[in-house]
């Protein structure tokens, strides 16, 4: 499977990007580049791999699950510049 230029206008409109003429090209050749990449590691042998789940063989070290003093609402609405009963008040970001 190849990525065409149509695929990569189509990843970029999906992705709300614009591209040039000359970046699609370069898009596209980057992308075939590595699906080529991922043909030869899926050429890899790996029947007696076992699945690798952490490269430092460290495990996740929990903290103690304990309550602990927080912030009231007001406290933490104190310094808002704009605020709504008892929420923080933003400007619109998304336009659709």
């Amino acid at each position: 499977m190849s990525v065409t230029i149509t695929d990569v206008e189509k990843i970029a409109q999906l992705a709300k990007l614009k591209f040039s003429e000359e970046e699609k090209t370069k898009l596209q050749k980057d992308m075939n580049q590595v699906l080529g990449y991922i043909e030869q590691l899926n050429e890899l042998d790996l029947e007696n791999t076992e699945p690798l789940e952490n490269i430092n063989e460290t495990e996740n070290v929990m903290r103690e699950d304990e309550v602990k003093p927080w912030l009231s609402t007001e406290e933490a609405l104190k310094n808002a510049p704009s605020k709504t009963q008892k929420f923080f008040k933003v400007p619109k970001v998304i336009e659709k």
